[in-house]
C-alpha cells in the first residue's frame, strides 16, 4: 500500500474531540494574553507547526480567506489547506487570517484592521515558529491580572497595533505544540 499524499495526511486523528480541545485552547489563549498553552492535536506538512495546523483546522474554512506568507507558501501546504480547510488563499490585503513566520508577514500594515463600523473585520496573524524563549515584553489589559509577560518578535509593532484599538489585527503565536495569543486590546509596555 502506498503512503498517503501529504495533502491527505495529518489533520485531526479524532476530529470531534480534537477540534473541541483545540478550540478551547485557542479561546483560553485569547482570553488570557501572555499565557502559553500546549496544543497537540493537528498535524500538517512542513513547514507548519502542529500548533499552527491546529489553529487552521479549528478556525479556517471555505468562508475565511487565508494568506500564506512566503515562509509557508509551499505546494504541499497549499494542497493540505485545500483538502482539510478549503480556505481560499488570497493576497495579504484581503485576508481574514495570515500564516507565516514574523519576518515573512512583514509589513503588517498591509493586513486589515477593521473599520469604525466593523472592527471585527480585522485580520488574525498566525505567527508560526515563534521564539517563546526570547526577551519578554510586559502586557496589561483584559484577561490579565495586573501584568503578564510574553516574548514578542517586535514589541513596538504590537504597541503600535494596540494604539489603534478598537481597530488593529490580532495575533496567535505558535511553535511546535505551543500557542499564545495577543489580541489588539492588550497593551505592550
Amino acid at each position: 500500500m502506498s503512503a498517503p499524499l501529504p495533502r491527505l495526511s495529518g489533520g485531526f486523528a479524532e476530529p470531534s474531540r480534537d477540534s473541541a480541545h483545540g478550540f478551547r485552547a485557542i479561546l483560553n489563549a485569547m482570553a488570557r494574553p501572555g499565557t502559553v498553552l500546549d496544543l497537540q492535536a493537528g498535524h500538517g506538512p512542513a513547514p507548519i507547526s502542529a500548533a499552527a495546523a491546529t489553529v487552521l483546522l479549528v478556525l479556517c474554512d471555505r468562508t475565511t480567506p487565508l494568506h500564506l506568507a512566503v515562509s509557508h507558501d509551499t505546494p504541499e501546504l497549499r494542497d493540505w489547506i485545500a483538502f482539510h480547510c478549503a480556505a481560499p488563499l488570497v493576497a495579504a490585503e484581503e485576508a481574514q487570517f495570515a500564516l507565516g513566520d514574523w519576518y515573512s508577514l512583514l509589513p503588517v500594515a498591509r493586513f486589515q484592521i477593521g473599520t469604525a463600523e466593523f472592527p471585527d473585520r480585522a485580520a488574525t496573524l498566525i505567527v508560526d515558529h515563534h521564539d517563546f524563549q526570547g526577551p519578554q515584553s510586559n502586557l496589561r489589559g483584559p484577561g490579565i491580572r495586573d501584568t503578564a509577560a510574553l516574548a514578542l518578535p517586535d514589541p513596538e509593532a504590537f504597541a503600535r497595533n494596540h494604539a489603534c484599538f478598537p481597530l488593529g489585527w490580532d495575533a496567535i503565536l505558535t511553535s511546535g505544540n505551543r500557542v499564545a495569543a495577543l489580541p489588539r486590546s492588550t497593551e505592550v509596555f
